[in-house]
């Protein structure tokens, strides 16, 4: 070991001449300044790749013994790989170079060798990729591309130019689907005094107060939409951590937050849909069911996009639209045209 005060260093002379087939045309000295009783190290390596004059200075204590390994195996290392690599070139192989094993979303496959079943593939014939279609024409194929052994979802995808880490451009409202959703809702109402027998008269499914908010944080969670007064929001602050991540906080945005009970009771059970652009700038919105007729689904479309352009934020500039998707939920995803989708009448 070095004492305190004391220096060391190596120093690897000028040796920028090589001969590709010899390695360099001389020696290759590695020399560190000994501290006392210590040997001088002396290191000749048979091969190397490129050598640029290094100086390495070090104050202070120091441990030589470090220094001296930590050169010498880099130095065997370098040595070892380069006659690894001629030997494979001499036998005619490939040169394997090791890389680092990829792990989370970058060990995933890509998406043109993932794997696709008989149906997707055979249905995916039906559209033309990338190209935009009419909406008529779109939700035509859309119904053709519906046919696994269940009714299938049909959802719309809106990118829009908006970016929602800023205020003045987020986006959350609801649209209330003409023709419905397709789905049962179970409506769960949290209220108390006169209310609670207006939501019971109403067709609620689940009436509760104090003693359903304790239901609530035991793990009860059979209802699909949650409905409260605003004088039990107070209590359901409680609630955030569970029903926040589910999506079933009640907001005054979503219309689950009113006095008016039985007037929000009746549009979430006849198809009232809450949306809300991602961190991405995307609308992801169920319109109704596969079985639906075209007609139908061409007004819940519309209602769609009506709500959309009527709720754009503020801060939105320049074009609003960038693209549109429609697709069931087991099929490829079809184009639209910006244009025809937004000037589309109906008969």
């Amino acid at each position: 070991m070095a004492t305190a005060g004391a220096s060391s260093a190596f120093i690897l002379p000028l040796a920028r001449r090589l001969e590709p087939e010899r390695g360099f045309s001389g020696a290759c000295t590695v020399a560190f300044s000994r501290p006392a009783n210590e040997k001088a190290t002396l290191f000749t390596p048979a091969r190397t790749s490129s050598l640029y004059p290094l100086v390495l200075q070090c104050g202070g204590a120091f441990d030589g013994r470090t220094v001296k390994s930590i050169a010498v195996a880099a130095f065997a290392a370098e040595a070892s790989l380069e006659e690894a690599v001629e030997q494979e070139k001499d036998e005619g192989g490939a040169v394997a170079v090791a890389t680092k094993p990829k792990k989370g979303k970058a060990a995933l496959p890509l998406k043109r060798d993932r794997s696709r079943s008989k149906r997707f593939l055979e249905i995916q014939k039906l559209r033309e990729n990338k190209q935009e279609y009419e909406l008529k024409t779109a939700i035509s194929l859309l119904k053709q591309t519906a046919n696994t052994k269940f009714v299938e979802t049909v959802e719309a995808h809106f990118r829009l130019n908006i970016d929602p880490k800023y205020n003045d451009q987020q986006l959350r409202a609801t649209v209330n689907l003409p023709k419905g959703t397709g789905q049962t809702v179970r409506v769960a109402v949290l209220t108390q005094g006169e209310k609670f027998d207006e939501a019971k008269n109403a067709g609620a499914d689940i009436v509760g107060g104090e003693d359903l908010i304790e239901q609530i944080k035991g793990g009860f969670m059979d209802f699909d939409k949650l409905l409260a007064t605003p004088d039990m929001m107070p209590k359901v602050a409680s609630l955030g951590k569970i029903l926040g991540p589910r999506g079933l906080m009640p907001n005054p945005k979503a219309g689950t937050v009113t006095t008016n009970v039985p007037q929000a009771i009746a549009e979430f059970k006849k198809g009232k849909v809450e949306y809300r652009a991602d961190k991405t700038g995307i609308v992801h919105l169920p319109f109704g069911k596969a079985e639906f007729s075209e007609e139908d689904l061409t007004i819940n479309f519309l209602a769609a996009v009506r709500s959309i352009e009527t709720n754009k934020p503020s801060g939105a500039k320049g074009v609003y639209w960038k693209s549109a998707h429609i697709c069931s939920s087991m099929g490829p995803s079809i184009r639209l045209n910006i244009k025809d989708m937004l000037d589309f009448k109906l008969p």
